[in-house]
């Protein structure tokens, strides 16, 4: 048990993360690690070397990937509470140092949804007993083990329905990483702001935080509107330039502060080194546990690679205009799969006036995307989001990742998670959800969290937060081990979903409970391994051998038109890179 702190009239201003969290933490603390669209990495990396072998800490944080794998990686921590645990780029997907999550190692893990988790926050920051959630439906595998923490109690007003009550999430420190602050503590953070500063109210003892600058006080005092903590919670402070790296910052350049980029290099070392225990150990040595300070990770990192994250970039000459898509390959599996999800999602918002897409990461997003430009050159606006905080997005071609500071820039809004999967979903009946699946079942049920030989998958993210809540579509290429008959994990529920796109069709249905039937057809194209003589022979030739389910093909069967030339320009501008091919 920890004792509680006498606060300073003002924070402790340490020469850097590592003073900082030795100065604080000790074993057995619960440590919260704040998101943004960006993580306290710098901070994180300090409580790896502090704790390295210890097995002690409680980390809480949004989601588990690219340099967090230090945490699993230093063997500092016993538990961690979270969303996702894998990788996000170039695109999500299992990481092997987490086969065996289910089963307690690297460390005990402790899953939420995206919005039930800073619900779970927002209790604690508010002073109340519980907060309530659409999440979390009683049908979900989700539910399960959080017997004191998650509650479902009768309505107060309906005994028909019931009400899902999450005990606050109160850890004792909370990590966070801003552009600047003054030295009496006050820290400035710019949108997106993913889960916001309630992180930074929740926390029983106060905030640690680290910053690109800490600047004269009157330089804070004259933008009282950018200050997201306040002093009054600050008990540490310090200076830790490119503090989230390799994740992204946006400054706004406030303070005359370079704002950077997620350094896409740098995360694609990571995915590969974890692939392999010996070389994931050599990534953690030579960037993390070997790293005397922030200072030195710096250093290593480079003047000349620092300079190159820099966004927005200094002026230059003008950038040349990219060359056309090179349409002159057929479309691939994957590229069918995701046209005929935009052309879904497009159709869905003509039919039924949705007025935003809700854009899941994967697949997913680029069908959404996809959609909102078909839809765009038609003159009907609709508006895309995602659910750390970025609302009536236009991202930029070229950059496939979600959550790219690019596509902050190109925002109308940038919000946090509250105000995305609360206001502009769980609260918006004209919201479409655009969802990826791992296994799905003939109710549309979702799993992402488990295989069924016990390997982890990534866990919910904001999926289960969306499929709770809102109409949805599912896009996902089919295959008997994803389309599948009953489910290895329930991690989202199958109610709201109103189609499943798979690379040689889409399968409807007329509301929920109902079956799920074969509405459009188009041949499927050869992948993952299969040759063109491998390829099923018409409609219940497909359904038959590239899914598991037992479903029918629709007797007002349509043929879809084979992908057009101007899809595929429009999606290989996007994914000139093949991210997603």
């Amino acid at each position: 048990m920890t004792t509680a702190l006498v606060r300073p009239t003002a924070p402790h201003l340490a020469t850097g993360p590592d003073e900082l969290v030795r100065r604080f933490v000790r074993e057995g603390d619960h440590v919260h690690a704040a998101a943004t669209m960006s993580r306290p990495n710098a901070l994180l990396n300090a409580v790896c070397r502090a704790f390295a072998g210890s097995r002690s800490l409680t980390v809480s944080t949004t989601a588990v990937h690219s340099s967090a794998h230090a945490l699993a990686l230093s063997g500092a921590v016993r538990k961690v509470i979270t969303g996702f645990v894998g990788d996000t780029f170039p695109s999500p997907r299992p990481n092997r140092l987490y086969r065996e999550l289910a089963d307690g190692k690297p460390f005990e893990i402790e899953m939420w949804s995206l919005l039930s988790y800073t619900q779970r926050l927002m209790a604690a920051a508010l002073g109340q007993p519980f907060a309530t959630t659409g999440s979390m439906l009683a049908e979900t595998d989700l539910r399960h083990g959080k017997e004191g923490s998650l509650h479902l109690v009768a309505h107060p007003e309906d005994p028909e329905r019931s009400v899902t009550l999450l005990a606050p999430l109160r850890p004792r420190f909370t990590l966070f990483h801003g552009v600047c602050a003054d030295r009496r503590g006050n820290v400035v953070a710019v949108p997106p702001l993913g889960e916001g500063a309630w992180a930074a109210y929740a926390a029983t003892e106060g905030v640690l935080a680290s910053v690109e600058a800490i600047v004269d006080d009157e330089v804070i005092a004259a933008m009282p509107d950018r200050v997201v903590i306040p002093a009054a919670r600050v008990l540490g402070l310090c200076e830790a330039p490119l503090g989230a790296h390799p994740q992204s910052l946006r400054t706004g350049q406030l303070a005359g502060i370079d704002g950077y980029l997620d350094d896409y290099a740098f995360l694609t070392d990571i995915v590969s080194a974890c692939k392999d225990p010996q070389t994931a150990a050599a990534w953690y040595e030579e960037w993390v546990g070997g790293v005397a300070s922030h200072a030195e990770y710096l250093e290593r990192l480079g003047e000349r690679r620092r300079a190159s994250l820099v966004f927005p970039p200094p002026p230059g000459p003008p950038a040349k205009a990219p060359a056309p898509a090179d349409v002159s390959a057929a479309p691939t599996e994957q590229e069918q799969l995701i046209v005929l999800g935009a052309r879904t999602v497009a159709e869905l918002v003509r039919e039924r006036g949705y007025d935003t897409l809700l854009a899941g990461i994967g697949t997913s997003h680029m069908s959404a995307w996809l959609a909102a430009r078909l839809l765009g050159r038609d003159g009907i606006q609709v508006q895309v989001a995602a659910e750390l905080g970025l609302q009536s997005m236009d991202p930029e071609a070229g950059d496939v990742f979600l959550f790219s500071q690019r596509h902050a820039e190109r925002s109308q809004m940038l919000t946090g998670v509250a105000e995305t999967l609360g206001g502009a979903v769980a609260a918006n009946p004209r919201c479409l959800g655009v969802l990826s699946a791992a296994e799905i079942d003939p109710d549309a049920n979702i799993n992402t969290t488990l295989l069924p030989d016990g390997r982890w998958i990534t866990g919910s993210g904001g999926a289960n937060d969306i499929a709770s809540s809102v109409d949805c579509v599912v896009i996902a290429v089919a295959s008997p081990r994803r389309y599948v008959p009953r489910l290895t994990h329930l991690t989202s529920p199958g109610l709201h979903v109103r189609d499943v796109v798979s690379q040689f069709g889409r399968f409807a249905r007329t509301g929920p409970g109902s079956a799920f039937e074969l509405t459009s057809w188009l041949p499927p194209v050869p992948g993952r391994g299969r040759t063109p003589e491998d390829l099923p022979d018409g409609p219940e030739g497909a359904v038959r051998e590239l899914t598991g389910w037992d479903v029918g093909v629709g007797r007002s069967l349509t043929d879809e038109k084979a992908v057009t030339t101007e899809e595929l320009a429009l999606l290989r501008t996007m994914d000139p890179e093949g991210c997603y091919r």
